[in-house]
């Protein structure tokens, strides 16, 4: 793995954190694909080209589909947040507002609010 990829030297990773990283950066990899294709596909007069590329499309959001789920057993936060929000009828914006910061569980430091009381 190239070390430009990650934001600290990885000697001080722990391997559970490198991995994250590989799915992470992955992920992104397969909705940029997921985007390229859409483009591709809106581009093309071609309706024989079209449909390969939404075939093509369709296999990048499966894979992206996939690692979001290892992310997601993996990161207790991350899995919090989206049993939330993913599948469900509510607004987003609702859900937001009478959750907070989601039902995620308490992982160790809670220090409250970085705003001033006054702010609020």
């Amino acid at each position: 793995m190239s070390s430009e990829d990650l934001h600290e030297p990885a000697d001080v990773l722990r391997p559970e954190t490198v991995d994250r990283h590989r799915a992470v950066v992955s992920l992104k990899e397969e909705l940029d694909a997921v985007d390229w294709y859409d483009q591709r596909i809106d581009a093309t007069s071609d309706p024989e080209l079209a449909e390969i590329l939404r075939h093509n499309r369709d296999e990048e959001k499966e894979h992206a589909s996939m690692l979001l789920e290892w992310l997601r057993r993996h990161d207790p936060s991350l899995d919090g947040h989206l049993r939330t929000y993913l599948f469900t009828d509510t607004p987003i914006e609702e859900k937001a507002e009478a959750t907070g910061a989601g039902p995620a569980p308490r992982t160790g430091l809670d220090i409250g609010s970085l705003r001033n009381k006054e702010e609020l």
